[in-house]
Formats: C-alpha cells, sequence, structure tokens
C-alpha cells in the first residue's frame, strides 16, 4: 500500500506517491503533475565524509529519452553525459536547498531526480524541483523545509502561472521562484526587457502560489515524515575562537582584509594563518578546525565592517561600482571582440558568425526546441584567479554562467529574417574578483555590436550583493560586488538588462530567504548601475553595432525559390549543387520552404553562385540569352553548359549566319559562349543558337 496525496496546480493536477517505490532511499516521492512523471529521492550517508570543511550535497537531474518516447541519436544508444539543460536544472534545484541544511553538517547527501514521462504542457524541471524538496522534507536528513517551486509567463500583459509548452514560445517572460514560508530564497529568469516594477509584482505572484503549495507539503510531511536524524557537528568550539582573538586581534583582522587588491589580501590571511598554526602546534583537534575558524573570522570581520560601519574591504561607497574600462576590436582577424573590465574582474569576448547550418542542434525533452542559432559559452581558466590546475573542460559553473548570459542576451538579437546567421560568443576570463557572469554580458553585447550583428540593444548585468543582521530589517545592499563580499556576504544578485527593462535574473542566497524590501531595493541599485555601466562606459567604446559584418567574416545572400525547384538544384546525388560549390567555394544551405542561403567571403563568388542558381531555376523560354562553356562537340553540334549539371545544345546549322562545315571551325572545349534559347526539342533537350544572339 501507498499513500497518494493530490492539489490543483495552475488548472493541473499535482499527484504525490509516497511509499510506493525507493523505499530504501531516506526520502522518495514519485511525482506527477498532469503526466509528467520524475522519481526523486534523497539519500545521507550515515557518516559525515573525512577531511573536508563544506557540506557535500550532490544534486542530479537526469534525463531519460524513453520519457518523450525517443531512443538517444547517434552510435552510442545508452544515455551519456549530462545535457547542458539537466546541468542547468541541477543548479537552479541546489540553489534554494543548499541554505536550508545545517551549515555544520557533513554528510554526503545525494538528491536524485528520474524524468520517466514528459508532459509538454507540465515542466518536468518543475517537477524535478517540487519533488526534491518534498522527498528531503519527508526524510531523515535535516532539512528546513519544505520550499516550493513556480513558474511565470507573461503573455499579453497577464500573468500565467506554469505555463503551457504553447504559452512559453509566445511569452515575454520565463520566471522561476522558489519560497520558503516566510520568504523569497530563489529566482531565476529570462524576460524581453521586462520593466522593474511588473518583474517584481511577478516575483511575489508567484510567492504567493508558493504557499499553497508548501501548505499541500505540510499536509504529507505531517503525515509522511521521518524523525530528523541526528548527526556530528562540525561548529567550531568557542574557546578556539577566544584563542585566535587573543593572538590575532579584530584590528589585526580588519586591517588584513581591508584592500582592494585580492592578491595582498590573501598574503595577509596566510601569514594570520601561519601564526595561528605555530601558535596551537601542540593542539591538533584545533589544528583540524582552524582553516574554518579563520574563514569565519573573516566573515565576521568583513560583515561588521559593513553592516556596522558602512565599510567595505575595498573602501568603496555602498553604490559605488569598482573602476571601468571597455575596449573593442582588440583581437584581430576575429569577426568580432570586445574586453570589459570592473576591478580585479576582466572578460574578453570574441564573436563568430556562420551559416544557420552552423546552429546546434538539441536533442533534449524539449519537443520545442530542437536546434540553437545562438550559443554563448564562458570560459573560467585558473590563471584568472592566480591558482594552476589542468583544464578538464566547462563544469557546472562555467555552464551556468554561460546559459546566464546567453539568456540576457537572446531578447536583443535580431530575427533568422534579419540576420540569417547562426552566433557564437565566448567569454574568456582573464581576471576574476567578482561577478564575471555579468561582465560577459557587457563584453558580448559589445562584442555582437562590433562584430555587425543589429543587436536591438545594448545589454549590460552587474551584481548586487546583502549583508543582513539579527533582524529582517537590518540589512545592506552592496552595488558591484567583489569576490570577498559575495564569498562572506548573504546574496549574489545578478540582474542584466537594457535601458528598457530586465533580460535575465539570477539569485543566489546563503540565508533563509528575502524579503520584499530587499529584492526591491536590490533590483532598484542594479538598474542605476548597469545605467551608468551603458551610458558612460559601453557607448563610449561602441555606441551602436556596426553597419556591416567585418572583413574575415562570412558574407550571407539569401534567396526564395520554388520548393518545386529545390531538386533541380541540387541535382542527381547532389552533383548540381556540389560543382557550384566546388567552382565557387561558398557554401549553400536551402530549406524545405525553397529559402536558399549563399555563405562566402567573396561577394564576386557569392553573385556567381547566386547567379547559377537564378538560372536553374528559371522556367525556359524561347528568347532568353545565357552564358555557357563548350563541354562537348559532336559532328552535329556542341554542347554547353550554361549552369553547372546544366546543358543545352547549339546544332552545327546555329553556330554561325555562315555554313559550318565542322563544328571546330567555330567553338573549341572550354570556350564561354553566348547563346539564345530556342527552347525544347524533340527529346526534351534545351536548343540553343549562337547565331540569333545578335538579334
Amino acid at each position: 500500500m501507498f499513500k497518494k496525496f493530490e492539489m490543483e496546480l495552475a488548472g493541473r493536477t499535482l499527484r504525490v506517491d509516497v511509499d510506493r517505490v525507493a523505499k530504501q532511499a531516506n526520502g522518495a516521492v514519485l511525482m506527477h503533475y498532469g503526466d509528467t512523471t520524475v522519481l526523486c529521492t534523497a539519500t545521507a550517508s550515515d557518516k559525515p565524509r573525512d577531511g573536508i570543511d563544506f557540506f557535500p550535497l550532490s544534486v542530479e537531474y537526469n534525463e531519460r529519452m524513453y520519457s518523450v518516447g525517443k531512443i538517444p541519436g547517434g552510435f552510442n544508444k545508452r544515455e551519456g553525459k549530462a545535457s547542458e539543460n539537466a546541468i542547468l536544472t541541477d543548479r537552479v534545484i541546489d540553489r534554494p536547498m543548499r541554505p536550508l541544511f545545517p551549515k555544520d553538517y557533513r554528510n554526503d547527501v545525494t538528491l536524485e531526480n528520474l524524468v520517466m514521462a514528459v508532459d509538454q504542457d507540465c515542466s518536468p524541471e518543475l517537477t524535478a524541483m517540487l519533488g526534491a524538496a518534498l522527498a528531503t522534507s519527508i526524510s531523515d536528513i535535516p532539512f528546513d523545509g519544505p520550499i516550493s517551486t513556480t513558474q511565470v509567463g507573461l503573455v499579453d500583459g497577464e500573468f500565467v502561472f506554469n505555463p503551457t509548452a504553447a504559452q512559453k514560445v509566445v511569452s515575454d517572460l520565463a520566471l522561476t521562484v522558489a519560497s520558503t514560508k516566510e520568504k523569497v530564497i530563489m529566482i531565476e529568469a529570462g524576460a524581453k526587457e521586462v520593466p522593474e516594477d511588473k518583474m517584481i509584482e511577478a516575483i511575489f505572484a508567484a510567492h504567493e502560489l508558493n504557499q499553497k503549495v508548501i501548505a499541500f507539503f505540510d499536509t504529507i510531511v505531517a503525515e509522511c515524515g521521518k524523525k530528523k536524524h541526528e548527526y556530528q557537528s562540525f561548529a567550531v568550539p568557542q574557546e578556539l575562537f577566544d584563542a585566535i582573538r587573543e593572538i590575532v586581534t579584530p584590528a589585526e583582522m580588519e586591517e588584513a582584509v581591508f584592500t582592494d587588491d585580492k592578491q595582498i589580501r590573501e598574503e595577509n590571511i596566510r601569514v594570520i594563518t601561519e601564526k595561528l598554526e605555530e601558535a596551537f602546534a601542540d593542539n591538533e583537534e584545533w589544528l583540524a578546525k582552524l582553516g574554518e575558524a579563520v574563514y569565519q573570522y573573516q566573515k565576521k570581520t568583513v560583515r561588521k565592517m559593513i553592516l556596522k560601519d558602512h565599510k567595505r574591504p575595498d573602501g568603496r561607497a555602498i553604490d559605488q561600482i569598482r573602476p571601468l574600462a571597455a575596449e573593442v576590436d582588440l583581437i584581430p582577424r576575429v569577426h568580432g571582440s570586445a574586453m570589459f573590465t570592473r576591478g580585479q574582474t576582466q572578460i574578453c569576448t570574441v564573436t563568430t558568425l556562420a551559416p544557420l547550418s552552423e546552429a546546434q542542434r538539441l536533442d533534449g525533452l524539449d519537443e520545442t526546441e530542437t536546434t540553437k542559432r545562438y550559443m554563448h559559452h564562458y570560459n573560467f581558466p585558473s590563471y584568472s584567479v592566480g591558482e594552476t590546475r589542468p583544464s578538464r573542460g566547462p563544469g557546472r559553473r562555467e555552464i551556468g554562467h554561460g546559459a546566464l548570459a546567453e539568456r540576457a542576451l537572446l531578447p536583443v538579437l535580431p530575427s533568422e529574417a534579419e540576420f540569417p546567421y547562426a552566433i557564437r560568443t565566448v567569454s574568456e576570463t582573464f581576471e576574476s574578483n567578482g561577478s564575471t557572469s555579468q561582465a560577459s554580458v557587457c563584453a558580448s553585447s559589445m562584442s555582437l555590436m562590433s562584430a555587425g550583428v543589429p543587436i536591438k540593444s545594448a545589454v549590460a548585468g552587474i551584481s548586487a550583493g546583502l549583508v543582513t543582521g539579527e533582524t529582517d530589517d537590518d540589512y545592506l545592499v552592496l552595488t558591484d560586488i567583489q569576490g570577498l563580499e559575495d564569498f562572506f556576504g548573504d546574496m549574489d544578485f545578478k540582474v542584466a538588462g537594457t535601458h528598457k527593462g530586465i533580460t535575465a535574473i539570477q539569485m543566489d542566497i546563503k540565508i533563509h530567504g528575502l524579503t520584499r524590501p530587499i529584492i526591491e531595493e536590490a533590483i532598484a541599485a542594479t538598474k542605476k548601475a548597469r545605467t551608468y555601466i551603458m551610458d558612460e562606459v559601453m557607448s563610449k567604446a561602441i555606441a551602436e553595432p556596426r553597419a556591416e559584418v567585418g572583413e574575415f567574416a562570412p558574407k550571407i545572400i539569401q534567396m526564395q525559390i520554388d520548393p518545386q525547384k529545390i531538386g533541380d538544384v541540387v541535382g542527381q546525388r547532389g552533383k548540381t549543387i556540389n560543382a557550384i560549390i566546388e567552382e565557387t567555394g561558398v557554401k549553400i544551405d536551402i530549406d524545405d520552404d525553397g529559402n536558399v542561403s549563399i555563405c562566402g567571403t567573396e561577394k564576386e563568388n557569392m553573385e556567381k553562385a547566386a547567379k547559377y542558381i537564378h538560372t536553374i531555376v528559371t522556367d525556359y523560354e524561347a528568347g532568353q540569352l545565357f552564358e555557357g562553356k563548350v563541354v562537348s562537340i559532336k559532328e552535329f553540334g556542341a554542347f554547353v553548359e550554361f549552369a553547372p549539371g546544366k546543358e543545352g545544345m547549339v546544332h552545327i546549322s546555329k553556330l554561325s549566319k555562315n555554313r559550318v562545315e565542322k563544328v571546330e571551325d567555330v567553338v573549341s572545349l572550354g570556350d564561354v559562349v553566348k547563346v539564345v534559347c530556342l527552347g525544347k526539342d524533340k527529346m526534351g533537350r534545351f536548343s540553343f543558337s549562337m547565331k540569333d544572339v545578335a538579334e
């Protein structure tokens, strides 16, 4: 027997099955939203992991292709590494849940979410977010839940909750909000320049709906929840803190961290740590916890400086942005490049343009997304933070930052009809000390303009931080947080947008949620900052997109042909189109609707290819003039190729007004001649004349 619970959520049924499957996990629920089915489990190790100073939480969102009736593509018919969508879903599940586990908990915890069936109108990602929180809440794992998550769309000016597939296509907003019973704990958004006040309204409309789901979850926890297990605390003993303060006074610690140079600060802390290691050399228990103790001492010092004294570690005012710089075209020969610097954060973005056939193909669970025309990739090498480690490819953080910047820029990109290119931007992190993802938004916006991409508006991004006190009213919002303030603060509130409105939000916090005044103040602060960045820095480097793509970028000619003539252009086994490509050196893409894109770097060859295609698809009539090459000579006449794969015959009697004894007396192989079409002969071949061209 198992227990079943149901509620109506945004017009569809949310059903939870408890004690039906996976009973050996600490907590498990089989979630059904419409026909979407996700198995969500939470498991924890019996003992803490040795030698770590963090909470080892792992979140997995496992997509199974059988959930949408597909067999995985490629040679390997088994699901491989996680898709980008799965990684982003892992992150959005992790962010609101991580702050709700005990800070001194060191047991391994894994949240597995197995997508087993997908109803395209009921998001499997949302279902997994709800299920992961509920599975953990009913388990014996210490967790201050439950929480709930809601997705919000904006269709024709009206909010829609947990939008369907059709609503997502036309929505101006893709907002995800997670809440506890009292506060908002996570925000993720992509938007088509949605005004700030509308965004705030959407956030708290979602928060209100979350309360209904949490009330539903509370009934499940009350009936099915297990007693939370005891665990070994790894909190730093108070006596260790007291001993450290006797050796390193608060004033000395404040002096150590009060600098705008990351390397100097790290060196100061290293000296303090060595001093303490020497003092506690005989106390192995304290030495084991010294790293965490120094970290917390720094944290308390920085937070006190900011909250009580209104002093930031680098001496800036609370709303002051670090020194800014921007430039374009620093990398030669690429299609577009720009660099954006904010303090010790520096990003260079390079733009590459290609034919639409280079767009990324997607093989995922969302049937509405099969290709991606714009790709933004973010790289974070170890040298950017003065460290050394081998590169193992992008991790979840790099993929997440790339997706955030991609989301921020998508609303301002031109349509395929306006700009028929696939576009890739790559952000290289040269230096990192806080909010490289938002610096990459600024650099990418300028790089796109440098490449001649006619974006509708510049986009800038900035991050706000937060330090809170003992009460909800005791807080301070910081503009442009550096790494230390992110590390020791309570929030990283990233907002990107144009002058008109917001295009992307990502909010990470370390506390149990934010009140409405904090969110409103953070959004206002980021708007002021990004407006300054666009007007005073970015626009002075490049004010608008270049009128044309650069010298080394591919050029594209578009044509529309009758879909019935596609076969004529392609030719038997591709003979005709391959001949055009070989002769002109261009790339040709034709879709099923007859849209032709001719891509190349030399205008003359592109126009030549276009002329060939135009010639091939023309309905030939008597009287039309052509120019072609003599490709075959027979006794009775010459065959002239007037387009690749297209030939017509000039009978010997039509070569000249004078009598011709031998065809070779008038033409030779390879001659380029002008001919006039006479129509088709009895065998259906095109018949040409050279002697009637003048007429």
